[in-house]
């Protein structure tokens, strides 16, 4: 009876040990799990997302697509929130923007938005879906070979989608005037002085009429075109100068119109599109981001540069090359300039002529060598775009904080 009952107490106490073992080396590995990263790969549409994640290095699960309301990304947030504790959430940059980045920042997620040209991509891969998409996303994700795109601020973005509309208004009021100079031209109507759409040129062609009624009425909406083009670039050009006085950077504003060849248009254009240059730790840096430096295709002992790589921003590029062109003359501080030069601070003006005269001798020289008008101007923008992220930064130091305007 006693060796009974001792065998009795030793099974239950191995079975109450067993059980603790065993609960406890559930919770502890529930604890890993709960302590491991999610990784989470969206492909963003207009109306759908579909989702991938995987826990720390286990497979890559599809729980399928989800809508793009409020509600439906709360869902999802609370999903993935009961799986892990840190989350780090990535999806391509596209046309649907920045809002679906910046919820899930506002809800506490590592949250970034990839290039899609920087995506690694396998020669025989034939086949693209929404759901391959999203889990080459998560490996990616999860292996570090994505490269993010820089997320402007909301205020940033507002002031670029100005700009962005003052300069699509220029672009169509410069089609509205190829469109009129191509109707006139095909019917034998040409300007004997300068077509420049000066003052004398715009008398002409207000005072130029057809005999036929229909090619009259044709004339007439061709003209009430542009005027109402050019009327609509004054008013987004009077609300960008008067907006620019508040916004962070017009301080560099300011100081890269102290340059050669860098007005209101390129200063205001260049920098909604860059945002912030501080994120560039080094000039070069800029210039790889503008697409101006050499592409290279170097192997073994040979090394061979081609042309520009063209990459990043192609607006930003062609205002800055734009620019270049005014360094083939000598340097000179003409009347234009030195109105500019007004109220700025000293250091910014003298670092300013340092460029001038710097891309001037550097234009010289290369022409002095045979080079082609394009090569050496392009040559020029790229020691230019050097110089406008180290007098942004110049400026941006120098200025006076807004508090201190306002005391």
């Amino acid at each position: 009876m006693t060796a009974e009952c001792d065998k009795t107490g030793k099974s239950f106490a191995i079975q109450y040990l067993n059980r603790f073992t065993s609960g406890r080396r559930r919770h502890v590995s529930q604890s890993m799990e709960h302590d491991s990263t999610l990784y989470v790969g969206l492909d963003v549409h207009k109306d759908s997302i579909t989702v991938a994640y995987a826990l720390g290095s286990g497979e890559v699960e599809l729980p399928g697509k989800i809508g793009t309301t409020q509600t439906d990304i709360d869902r999802l947030c609370k999903r993935l929130q009961s799986k892990a504790r840190r989350i780090r959430v990535v999806y391509e940059a596209g046309p649907c923007g920045y809002g679906l980045y910046r919820q899930l920042v506002q809800k506490g997620f590592d949250c970034m938005v990839c290039a899609p040209s920087l995506i690694p991509r396998k020669p025989g891969e034939r086949v693209k879906t929404d759901r391959r998409d999203a889990v080459k996303l998560v490996r990616l994700l999860r292996t570090g070979d994505l490269s993010a795109v820089y997320v402007p601020t909301v205020e940033d973005e507002a002031f670029r989608d100005l700009a962005r509309a003052w300069v699509s208004a220029k672009d169509d009021m410069k089609r509205a005037r190829q469109r009129l100079k191509a109707f006139l031209l095909s019917h034998g109507v040409r300007y004997t002085g300068r077509a420049d759409w000066g003052p004398a040129h715009r008398r002409w062609l207000s005072a130029f009429s057809f005999d036929n009624l229909w090619q009259q009425l044709a004339l007439d909406e061709l003209r009430r075109t542009i005027e109402d083009r050019l009327a609509q670039c004054q008013r987004l050009e009077a609300a960008l100068r008067e907006a620019v006085v508040n916004w962070r950077f017009y301080p560099a504003v300011l100081g890269l119109q102290s340059m050669r060849g860098v007005q209101f248009t390129t200063a205001v254009g260049m920098l909604a599109e860059l945002g912030d240059l501080s994120r560039f730790a080094h000039p070069r840096q800029l210039m790889a981001w503008l697409g101006v430096t050499p592409s290279e295709h170097s192997s073994g002992n040979k090394r061979r540069q081609g042309s520009i790589t063209k990459t990043g921003n192609g607006y930003a590029r062609k205002l800055l090359v734009e620019a270049a062109w005014s360094y083939r003359y000598p340097a000179r501080v003409s009347p234009e300039i030195q109105r500019r030069h007004e109220g700025i601070p000293k250091p910014i003006i003298d670092r300013a002529w340092d460029a001038q005269v710097r891309l001037c001798r550097r234009h010289r020289k290369l022409a002095a060598r045979g080079k082609n008008a394009n090569v050496t101007v392009v040559a020029v923008a790229r020691e230019l775009a050097g110089f406008i992220w180290d007098i942004s930064q110049l400026a941006m130091s120098l200025a006076v904080p807004r508090e201190a305007h306002a005391a």
